[in-house]
């Protein structure tokens, strides 16, 4: 941050004056000061910050050559300031420094919006490696999630459910609870759970092919075919939530009818649902009031829809299209995201990242850039892991997943296209837009070996459900990993704390023997890279003649 402060400049003066009349011609102290002179301008421009002008902070007398001055002596609001403008990384570097840096980054603020900005709100119960507790600090909670991300690089077990009669068109993980929704061609809504992996509840049959599915810890809703959106509200006293069944013949079930063709996607916010159909609109819906506020006319038939805050992205053909909600204004338009249809659609939680699947077998990724009033959008990388159409795409910081067609599940580690300088003195920065593409890095993993035609996949936690043609539900599940990294990283520490206890040990018994200033001595008197025609030579000699 720049400063201009006219008695800076003053004091800088005096202290010239003052080393002139000196005895001392050159000071170090002054040297330094006077050639740091230019940097230290101080003029509360902003009124963000409170200056050092007209303060007694630093006064000419304050002055001495064994003052010395850190970092730490910054006011606690510039300090706060400095470190928001730092990236999780570079806050463990500083927290290494200093007891003092290390209490200021560790309880600083900025660990809860990292840890927004990648999963949202923390899952209240979670099973053994997993668990958050109200007791952990954000950058606990922070760096417990993303050691837990790293775990879908190591080893996994995979859990088939049976119970669909047909084809699995759609798969809704609400890792909060620990639910699984799946639905198909079948017409039936079941529940799963995701630990035990066995099947909770199912619904009746709908009488039409249910496409999509979404929930969050208050409301299901599912898209069928006929046109229609079924809802059922959550149940207080259920431990599932949910009633399928309608067995507790309570109000929790209604229908939603004004689309005029299938339902192909569906998501909800705090406030909304969103629906698309292949009637070519996108419809949103007030959850309170139970009807429809707007609805958004494509070209084409709408395959997916993304919501973030007052903005939904959709794809419609081969394009892909970004509304804002509240007045149903078209921001921007993608045209042909893909050759053929845009299938898939997935966006990150900050709703800067777009990422787009299609009928080519490729994976795009874009910026959206929304610093003006018309946001910009750039595409930022591609990947082409399929031989097959793209269906659907699921997104955890920093995995992006991908089932298509062809059978097989693409894992991409995003991290590096996102990671940049997260902020530039309370602004967003864009990272840089000139990505080589003979640079970027393959998909980190394919897991494949099963059927064909991978309809739909869902990602939480450590866990990757995907159901398609083969009419089962498949559950990879990568907490058997987590334990074996849990179990490699104590061990480590256990070595790491056993190395520094008998560093310690010998330290102590040097000092006490005083064998460390006997061997200083011993070193001076015979330096080893001296004049070896000396002692060593001498005695060779001797025992040569001896012999002789």
């Amino acid at each position: 941050m720049a400063f201009e402060c006219p008695e800076s400049t003053q004091v800088f003066k005096n202290l010239a004056k003052f080393s002139e009349s000196s005895d001392f011609t050159s000071n170090p102290v002054t040297e330094n000061l006077e050639a740091s002179k230019p940097a230290l301008d101080c003029n509360p421009k902003k009124g963000s910050i409170s200056s050092f002008c007209g303060s007694k902070q630093l006064p000419p007398n304050d002055f001495f050559p064994n003052v010395q001055r850190s970092i730490t002596d910054l006011p606690p609001a510039l300090m706060s300031e400095i470190l928001n403008c730092l990236d999780p990384k570079e806050l463990g570097i500083v927290s290494c420094v200093s007891t003092t840096l290390r209490n200021m980054a560790s309880e600083h603020h900025v660990w809860k919006e990292f840890y927004f900005e990648r999963w949202g709100l923390p899952i209240a119960s979670a099973p053994l490696g997993a668990g958050f507790s109200d007791s952990k600090s954000w950058k606990e909670l922070f760096v417990q999630r993303e050691y837990r991300s790293k775990t879908f690089l190591g080893r996994y077990s995979i859990d088939v459910l049976y119970g669909h009669t047909e084809a699995v068109r759609t798969v809704f993980l609400l890792a909060s609870v620990k639910l699984i929704f799946t639905a198909g061609y079948d017409s039936v809504v079941r529940m799963w759970d995701m630990e035990e992996g066995l099947s909770i509840a199912s619904s009746r049959p709908f009488g039409c092919t249910i496409r999509a599915v979404a929930a969050d810890t208050k409301l299901l809703v599912v898209g069928g075919t006929d046109g229609f959106i079924h809802c059922w509200r959550a149940v207080e006293s259920l431990q599932h939530l949910f009633d399928l069944k309608g067995v507790e013949k309570q109000n929790t079930e209604f229908r939603l009818w004004e689309h005029e063709g299938p339902i192909t996607s569906l998501a909800l916010d705090l406030t909304r649902i969103y629906s698309g159909s292949w009637d070519m609109t996108v419809r949103v819906w007030d959850r309170s009031l139970l009807k429809c506020t707007q609805v958004l006319r494509h070209g084409d038939w709408v395959w997916g829809l993304v919501p973030h805050d007052t903005t939904v992205a959709s794809t419609s053909g081969s394009d892909v299209f970004v509304w804002e909600t509240n007045s149903g204004t078209l921001l921007n338009v993608i045209h042909n995201a893909h050759v053929g249809n845009t299938y898939a659609l997935a966006r990150s939680r900050t709703g800067d990242f777009l990422f787009t699947g299609g009928e080519d077998g490729a994976i795009h990724m874009f910026e959206i850039i929304s610093e003006r009033k018309v946001p910009s959008i750039v595409q930022v990388a591609t990947w082409i892991p399929h031989s097959g159409a793209v269906y659907s795409l699921a997104f955890e910081f920093p995995w992006l997943v991908s089932a298509s067609s062809d059978g097989k599940l693409a894992l991409i580690d995003v991290r590096k296209l996102l990671k940049a300088s997260r902020r530039s003195f309370g602004k967003r920065v864009s990272r840089d837009k000139d990505i080589d593409q003979n640079n970027l890095e393959p998909p980190q993993r394919m897991l494949h070996g099963f059927g064909c035609n991978l309809f739909s996949v869902g990602i939480g936690a450590d866990r990757i459900v995907c159901g398609g043609e083969e009419g089962v539900v498949r559950i990879w599940n990568f907490s058997e990993a987590l334990e074996i990294e849990q179990r490699a990283r104590a061990q480590r520490g256990i070595r790491l704390e056993n190395r520094m206890r008998r560093r310690r040990l010998q330290i102590e018994m040097n000092s006490k023997g005083g064998r460390t200033d006997q061997c200083s001595v011993a070193a001076k008197k015979n330096p080893v890279n001296g004049d070896r025609s000396g002692v060593w030579h001498s005695k060779r000699s001797i025992s040569s003649k001896v012999k002789t």
